[in-house]
Formats: C-alpha cells, structure tokens, sequence
C-alpha cells in the first residue's frame, strides 16, 4: 500500500496530464461529430423531360376541331368532316353590314362622279375677262363736235363725262347682261386719253353682280381723244344702264 501510494506520488503528474490529454481528445471528436452532422449535404434535384413529348401542330389542330365539333351542333345527316368544312366556310364568309346597303352603294358611285365632274369642270381653261368680246363705238372720221357722250344701245345706253374731251373707243356692253340696272364707274384717263384707273360705285339695288364686273371691264377698255393740255390725270365718269335680256 505504501508503495502504492509513493508510486502515485512520484508520478501523480504524469497521470493528470495522460487524463487531460485523453479528455482534450474526446472534447475534439464530440466537435468534429456535432460538425459533421449540422452540415447538410444538398444533392442536386433532377428532373428528366425525356418522358414528355411536345405535343405536334397537328394533334394541336385537331384537338381544336374537336372542340368545336363539341360547341357546334350538326344535323343527324351531316359527318363530321362535313361539319368541320361548314365551320371553315361560315368563318371565310365576309360579314354582311347592313349599314353599306345597294342604296349606300349608290350615294357612293354618285358622290364619286360629282367629285369627278367638278374636277374635269376645274381643270378646263377658265376663260379670262379680257377675252370677252364687246361692240365698240368708234368715231374715227367724225367731226369731234358732233360726237355725242351719251350712246344707245337698244333700251340701253351708255353716259359718260370728261370735261371737253370725247371718247375715240367706247365698248357696249350691255348685251352681256341677264340683269339689269345702272352701273356708274369713276374714271382717270391721261392726256393720251388712255384709263388708267376704273373703279365701279357700290349699288346695292343690283341683283346681278356680273354687271359691275362687265362695266369695269368697258370702261377699262375705253379710249378718249389725246389731249397734251389736259391734267395729267383728268377725272371722270361712265354710267353705263343695263337692260335685262
């Protein structure tokens, strides 16, 4: 016993530390374990397509047939493939709107050929009113005292003042006229006796509004005689009364 207890004591030391070794070990391996199985492991999900097959255009089309075949009733007669071709001609079929009747129709075409004949109309050559003609009173040859400024047309006539000067050219043109009624145009001629400038007075009593235009128009047209003591720019006036015709 008591060399029990000396061989303890010489070599009590190396015991507890053989011990603390041994606990150090099996604390590492406890960790090590504790390690090992909180780390899951996760294994890659496959998944094999291989077994599905996509379904072809063909048996798509044909699962369409059949559900219209379904939504659509036949006649105890009809097949179902005459079925399926009365389906495919009822939806190539135009829709029939009842708003584009043959009336409808109709208005359209004639719409059309007014739009055509006014444009043929527009694009003929509009005719100026400079290219109308006028009978003109001439007194070429005549003893300028015995020409007078007041000239008749039929019922018509034709007036006009400009002090100590007569008319060489004086255009009628009141056989122009649908209408009547008296046109009065203010007048400036050089000394040449040419009109330099013809602007009509307002008449609202006039129902004929052509009359003003064929009056200027004489009157623009109108010479008097050349006068080298006349103002260079005399004043005057052309009344011109218009009979309907």
């Amino acid at each position: 016993m008591a060399k029990i207890k000396k061989l303890y004591k010489q070599n009590i030391y190396g015991v507890i530390g053989t011990l603390l070794f041994h606990i150090l070990l099996f604390g590492s391996f406890l960790l090590a374990e504790v390690n090992l199985k909180g780390k899951v492991k996760e294994e890659p999900i496959i998944i094999d397509f291989s077994a599905i097959e996509e379904l072809e255009e063909p048996e798509l089309e044909k699962v369409e047939e059949e559900a219209e075949d379904e939504n659509t009733p036949s006649t105890p007669n009809e097949t179902p493939q005459q079925t399926s071709r009365s389906n495919r001609a009822v939806n190539d079929a135009p829709t029939k709107d009842p708003f584009f009747d043959e009336d409808y129709q109709r208005e359209i075409a004639e719409a059309q050929k007014l739009v055509s004949d006014v444009n043929s109309q527009l694009s003929k050559e509009v005719k100026k009113m400079e290219e109308f003609t006028m009978p003109e009173e001439t007194t070429e040859g005549m003893d300028p005292d015995s020409i007078k400024n007041t000239i008749y047309s039929g019922e018509s006539n034709i007036h006009y003042f400009l002090e100590n000067r007569y008319h060489v050219r004086l255009p009628i043109p009141v056989y122009l006229a649908q209408g009547g009624g008296l046109v009065v145009v203010d007048i400036v001629v050089n000394q040449r006796g040419k009109v330099i400038q013809a602007e009509v007075r307002k008449n609202n009593k006039l129902k004929d509004p052509m009359l003003e235009v064929y009056a200027k128009q004489a009157a623009e047209r109108t010479r008097f005689n050349a006068d080298a003591s006349a103002p260079t720019q005399q004043k005057g006036t052309i009344s011109y009364t218009f009979v309907p015709q």
